[in-house]
């Protein structure tokens, strides 16, 4: 896109405008739940980091890398929020939850050496990290906010924090609007519309309902998606390593859903005799 070659802040800034507008006119008519005390620093923890770093940083990520590095960083996310939930939501650390966290990370990581190009960019690196970093924040943060208020709501107030963060670049998104092409602008009115507004509203209903831990891992999904849709849509023949990887990721997924055997309790044997 014109503008995301120039400015990744202003791509971020046009996605978060569109999300935040189609989120308040899905929130027309519902009920509002005022937040309180904590909430509010839980929301500006989400909206701050998943909403408005994140994605200025992975934008401005894939200007220094190619999309298979780019994978393998920001793919240490789910394992960010399996941690960061098991220390401070009290999910724990379920044996299977990391057994599948790791296949499926090491699906990506097939992905990413089959798709990977030969140089590394240091800047890009830090860059991906901190979207991965902000990224599991910002469930982690979320997940508490589900207890009481409305996911729809929720999502909202994030997106448009996030719009807020990102008005330093409103003069960039409006000459780059001035001169980007239909399909840019297209593109980018889709990216906020449904990888924003539905997605991410989508993923608040999942998370009220699930650890985070475990829908972390479902995102791992996302990889051998790709190279299917891809393969299917574009006529993109992915690299056999490629496949591999996401056979191996949905594998991870799909044994991060097991749960634990729960033994049954052994009977104490009653002692003979005449009870004192």
């Amino acid at each position: 896109m014109a503008w995301g070659g120039r400015l990744p802040g202003a791509l971020a800034l046009g996605r978060l405008l569109i999300g935040t507008a189609v989120l308040g006119l899905l929130m027309a008519g519902r009920a509002w739940v005022r937040p309180e005390g904590r909430e509010w620093v839980l929301l500006a923890v989400c909206g701050i980091g998943w909403f408005g770093i994140y994605n200025v940083a992975l934008n401005a990520a894939e200007q220094h890398l190619d999309a298979g590095t780019t994978a393998m960083l920001v793919n240490i996310g789910p394992i960010l929020i399996a941690v960061f939930a098991g220390l401070l939501l009290g999910e724990g650390f379920p044996r299977w939850l990391v057994v599948g966290v790791a296949v499926a990370f090491a699906g990506v990581v097939l992905i990413g050496v089959a798709t990977r190009g030969a140089e590394t960019d240091v800047v890009g690196v830090v860059l991906c990290v901190v979207a991965a970093v902000t990224y599991a924040a910002g469930v982690v943060a979320q997940k508490p906010l589900l207890r009481r208020l409305p996911g729809l709501q929720v999502t909202f107030m994030a997106c448009a924090t996030g719009a807020v963060c990102c008005l330093p670049w409103a003069g960039a998104l409006a000459d780059d609007l001035g001169t980007a092409p239909a399909g840019s602008v297209l593109g980018m009115v889709y990216l906020g519309a449904v990888p924003t507004a539905l997605a991410f509203s989508t993923w608040a209903y999942a998370l009220r309902r699930m650890d985070a831990g475990r829908l972390g891992v479902t995102t791992y999904l996302v990889p051998p998606l790709v190279i299917l849709l891809g393969w299917l849509l574009l006529d993109e023949v992915p690299p056999a390593l490629a496949l591999v990887g996401g056979a191996v990721c949905l594998a991870g997924v799909a044994l991060s859903r097991r749960r634990d055997r729960v033994r049954s309790p052994v009977p104490v044997a009653q002692a003979a005799g005449p009870t004192a």
